[in-house]
């Protein structure tokens, strides 16, 4: 009797104890230093060691799932997904579903991007027209009237390496790539082959955002991504992977795009 009470006891810690996996999402455009997807499967990156510390201070093991970028909000809308990083909710303006955000934990800058580094900053409506490197099912609000006018031509390329892999190859002279994918990028080449930054398009607060489910601990998420963001580590982070930590803290509100 007390062996099958025994047995019954250890099951039932052992089902208490497990706890169920966060889901995080990963868009498979993304690219290092954001994240390395091989064979399918994020091993490493900014997004991947931040999402992977997230889940072990939190207590659940974390599953990732790598999707195309237009199926990720679709996914969290079905409850597919429990998390989504690297995000800011004017991507966001009509969300369907029932979600609470972090702070903002990064800024993204996107740069327009060039071989040369001229004298002042370029102003894109000044461009004539041709090709510029996108990627593709990304918007970029401060070049889309210039995109509708037909002054600047979208090259879409499927992440963020390929575009800045076919700036260097002169397939255009412009290109656009945030601040952290254009730091890993340099890191490879030598001083005189490296791209330069020529105008910065748009600054953006951005975080995590997690499904309001009595199902997940969702204020548990929430004080770990403030406690890793106070405590300087979400910066270690990013600057294990582009070479220096951010010089700035990210705003304290998303404001507009």
């Amino acid at each position: 009797m007390r062996l099958a009470l025994g047995a019954f006891l250890l099951v039932a810690m052992n089902g208490f104890a497990a706890e169920p996996a966060l889901r995080f999402s990963i868009p498979d455009s993304w690219a290092m230093p954001v994240v390395q997807i091989e064979r399918g499967r994020p091993t490493q990156g900014i997004l991947h060691d931040l999402m992977a510390s997230l889940a072990t201070q939190v207590g659940n093991p974390a599953e990732f799932h790598v999707l195309a970028r237009a199926r990720v909000q679709a996914a969290m809308d079905h409850k597919e997904i429990d998390v989504r990083c690297y995000i800011a909710q004017p991507w966001l303006p009509n969300p369907s579903g029932d979600y609470i955000w972090s702070i903002p934990l990064f800024v993204q800058r996107d740069l327009l991007v060039s071989h040369e580094r001229p004298p002042l900053p370029v102003i894109p409506g000044n461009l004539p027209m041709q090709p510029i490197g996108t990627v593709l099912s990304y918007t970029y609000p401060s070049l889309q009237p210039l995109f509708d006018s037909r002054q600047l031509i979208r090259d879409d390329a499927r992440n963020q390496e390929q575009v800045l892999q076919k700036l260097w190859a002169g397939r255009y002279r412009y290109a656009v790539s945030n601040q952290w994918t254009l730091d890993w990028f340099n890191q490879t080449l030598p001083p005189d082959q490296q791209l330069h930054g020529v105008a910065v398009l748009q600054e953006q607060a951005v975080g995590c955002v997690i499904r309001n489910d009595p199902a997940l601990p969702v204020q548990r998420v929430l004080r770990t991504l403030l406690r890793m963001k106070m405590s300087g580590e979400i910066d270690d982070i990013i600057g294990l992977y582009t070479g220096h930590r951010p010089t700035e803290s990210a705003p304290q509100s998303y404001g507009a795009p």
